[in-house]
């Protein structure tokens, strides 16, 4: 149970520094109502697919976004058609594995935690992950 606790708050952090980063990219980028509009403003070359906002180095990528912080710890995170964030037990892992001290956690684990969020997150797919509405 202590695992699927770690990885309870693995997850949780992960879901805050994804907050934080809208945050931060909103107030950087006055044109932006949403992290998702990230994709569309590199499409258009209105911003670089890759740079530095605040805190935070991004790098656009097919349907998402990479963003690592001063400390390293990496978000990566795709985007549904209707702009919402979604992400897979991956990039939870790879968050963890990411931080300053590392945590690495088991998908089961994973799992576990992200079903003892609901309702706070939302299965989107099988997989995927969204912080529900």
């Amino acid at each position: 149970m202590e695992r699927v606790g770690a990885a309870r708050d693995l997850v949780l952090g992960y879901v805050r520094v994804l907050n934080a980063i809208d945050e931060a990219m909103r107030g950087a980028i006055p044109s932006l109502e949403r992290l998702a509009d990230v994709l569309g403003l590199a499409r258009s070359r209105r911003i670089s697919r890759s740079g530095h906002i605040g805190a935070y180095s991004y790098t656009v990528h097919g349907a998402g976004c990479r963003f690592v912080s001063g400390n390293g710890a990496e978000v990566d995170v795709d985007f549904e058609a209707d702009g919402s964030e979604v992400f897979d037990l991956w990039r939870l892992r790879w968050y963890g594995l990411s931080l300053p001290e590392p945590l690495d956690v088991t998908d089961e684990d994973l799992r576990s935690a992200v079903r003892s969020l609901q309702p706070l997150l939302a299965e989107v797919r099988p997989g995927w992950f969204s912080v529900a509405s």
